[in-house]
This record gives C-alpha cells, structure tokens and sequence, in this order.
C-alpha cells in the first residue's frame, strides 16, 4: 500500500484566479507548520510541483525526509487568459459561469479544462507509484490536482468534488492499494 499525503501549499493572499503564475506562499506562522510537519510520516519522500508556493512549501515542512525533484504536473489549472483576473472582471462571464459549474470540458482562452487538468495529474501519481512503490509519499500542490485526485478517488463528479473546502495548509490523505484508492481524510488541518 502507497500512502499519499497531499498537502495544499501556504497561503497566496491573492484575490484573483491563480493557477501557473508564480506567487510565493506567506510562510509566516512557524508553530503551523511544524505541527503539519510533525503530522506528516517520517520516511516520506516528498515531492511538489514546481511552483513557488509549492516547492517553498515543501522546504519548510521537509526536515530530513528525502526531497523529490518538483513535478511540473502537479501544477493548478492553467487559467490561461484568466490568470491574475478578479472573478468579476472576466470579459466573458457565461464563459466563467459554465468552467465552473459544468467542469470538464470547457476552458479559459489559452487554458486547460478541468478534464485537461485532471489527467495531468493522474499522469504525474501515476509515475509516483510507479517509482515509488509501497512508499509514503507527501505531494505539495495545490487546489485543483487536490481535488481532481479527491473526485477520482471517491467516484464523484467533478462539481460534487468542488464541494469540497481544501484549505492552505490542509493534508488530505490517500491510500493506494490492489483495489484502487481508499480517502483517509480530506481537508485535515493539524
């Protein structure tokens, strides 16, 4: 059994959409993450994406457990056109309305769909496993694979999914065995 630990990176403070572009994380409050960092198994492996916010994430909560080199894959949405817009400034807001309340197939201009996303990151678990057999392993990312990987795991929608609060901060655990995937908890904040 593969255990995985996903971890939702510090928090951005931004207001907007924010998906590929690189903002860093408040990283402020220490006690938080060393209760995280307590909460997460000792011989984890961890890996994250590629993104600031991500990998600054992994560092401070790291320790002396074996660094992974970052997974672009892990990356959120690419909102393309909508990256950094406020929600309401959206030129094409039956266009926004539908990404969210119908995802799948429908994308931001020069985006990627929820679908899109979602076998990106399954890609990307799919070589950790792989590569990683049996092992613990803690994957700092972020909203969006969280959650794909939650709707893939329960068998549920992908709007059934976004029902879902993933905080930053938050652990959300997964076991991976011969039958396929158990949720041990979603949103857990120590």
């Amino acid at each position: 059994m593969t255990r995985l630990f996903w971890v939702r990176h510090g928090p951005t403070h931004a207001s907007t959409m924010v998906g590929w572009s690189d903002l860093p994380a408040d990283l402020a409050d220490r006690a938080r993450l060393a209760r995280l960092a307590a909460h997460l198994p000792r011989a984890a492996r961890v890996v994250s994406s590629d993104l600031v916010r991500a990998t600054d994430t992994a560092a401070a909560i790291a320790g002396d457990r074996p660094r992974l080199p970052p997974e672009p894959d892990l990356r959120e949405i690419h909102f393309g056109d909508w990256e950094l817009q406020p929600f309401d400034q959206v030129p094409d807001q039956d266009r926004l309305r539908a990404f969210w309340d119908r995802p799948g197939e429908i994308r931001p201009p020069g985006g990627e769909s929820w679908n899109q996303l979602r076998a990106r990151v399954d890609a990307a678990v799919a070589r950790l496993l792989a590569r990683h057999p049996g092992c613990d392993i803690v994957a700092v990312a972020h909203m969006g694979p969280i959650l794909a990987q939650v709707q893939g795991a329960l068998g549920i929608s992908a709007y059934q999914a976004f029902g879902h609060r993933i905080a930053p901060l938050s652990v959300t655990e997964m076991h991976h065995h011969a039958g396929g995937w158990h949720v041990a908890t979603i949103n857990h904040c120590p």
